[in-house]
């Protein structure tokens, strides 16, 4: 099967009804991606396949956790764009920032937004810890979302501080999610199990509701 019509029908096994323009959007965003990644090692998956699902369709799960609307939205730890270059292309009138310290993943990002004449888009420079609010950041978001290796406490230590009063953190997490849920104190939060399209595979969406006490 052409890896564009795996990219379609897995957009539409998640619900998505994607235009042309962001079926071809996605096709230049993995071309770009595997030319950079042979100099600055952006992702260990090399098939094309893998990283339709493990990066473009797994980041697209963020999705059932977000509000309709045009909430604003953080991504923390962006890495390669993930996962908010997709929720982007998916998205395109939501405002993103996505957050990298590393200086060659910046450069990426940048490059990406470029090709894909992205609008509302903002790269920071920096750890999401290191960030604040009216500098850095130019307001608080509605939703701050990570792919990065963050525990849920530590993610909620780290980035709680860039959303507004009311507003989420979302995580993706694997099965161990019950054990760290276990260990949470005093955090609010809802628990949404999914299905990685094309695989089979249960993800859990941890949604930890900030009420201005964290």
């Amino acid at each position: 099967m052409e890896i564009k019509e795996l990219l379609k029908i897995g957009l539409e096994e998640s619900g998505l009804l994607p235009s042309n323009e962001q079926i071809d959007a996605f096709m230049t965003y993995l071309s770009e991606l595997k030319k950079w990644n042979k100099a600055y090692n952006l992702t260990g998956l090399e098939k094309d396949e893998d990283i339709v699902i493990k990066h473009f369709l797994d980041s697209l799960l963020y999705l059932r956790a977000m509000p309709p609307g045009e909430p604003r939205i953080a991504d923390a730890g962006s890495g390669a764009g993930f996962p908010g270059i997709p929720i982007k292309i998916m998205r395109p009138q939501t405002a993103i920032y996505l957050i990298e310290p590393s200086q060659k993943k910046t450069a990426f990002l940048r490059h990406v937004i470029r090709r894909l004449a992205m609008e509302k888009i903002e790269v920071i420079e920096s750890r999401v810890e290191q960030i604040k609010v009216n500098q850095e950041l130019p307001l608080p978001v509605d939703i701050a979302v990570t792919r990065a290796l963050f525990s849920i406490g530590e993610f909620i230590k780290k980035a709680a501080h860039i959303v507004k009063r009311g507003g989420s953190l979302v995580l993706n997490k694997g099965p161990k999610v019950k054990e760290e849920l276990k260990n949470l104190r005093g955090v609010h939060y809802d628990l949404q199990t999914v299905t990685l399209p094309l695989t089979g595979i249960t993800r859990y969406l941890v949604i930890v509701r900030l009420n201005g006490e964290v």
